[in-house]
């Protein structure tokens, strides 16, 4: 049974920083593509960061410059280093991950049929 566990949600103040980590589990191998979104309040799920299993990634134009995406394929663990953190950044973030190979629209939500349970960032100013 393929499970996503996300860790490392917290509060922090505006301009502080925090790392968010994925740790996946019943795969036989890592997945390809293992990315970041999130959802804010009354806001639609969005794509923050994708990195497939050869460092490739894919990030959200609201986050380049201050987020960063890595991991370990052999512990299949998807890491986010936020920092300039902003308030707009408070959202639910969520893990999701998907082995098929994307010609495009890898940080389109609705590729992803693997999805965690979420990690609350709360970002105060």
């Amino acid at each position: 049974q393929v499970q996503l566990v996300e860790s490392g949600g917290g509060s922090v103040q505006s301009g502080g920083s925090l790392r968010l980590s994925c740790v996946a589990s019943g795969y036989s191998y890592s997945p390809t593509y293992m990315g970041w979104f999130r959802q804010g309040s009354g806001k639609e799920r969005e794509g923050v960061a994708i990195m497939d299993n050869q460092g490739r990634t894919w990030y959200a134009d609201s986050v380049k410059g201050r987020f960063t995406a890595s991991r370990d394929n052999a512990k299949k663990t998807l890491y986010l280093q936020m920092s300039s953190l902003k308030s707009e950044d408070t959202a639910m973030y969520y893990c999701a991950a998907r082995s098929a190979w994307l010609s495009s629209g890898q940080l389109a939500p609705g590729v992803y049929r693997n999805w965690g349970q979420g990690t609350q960032v709360t970002v105060s100013s």
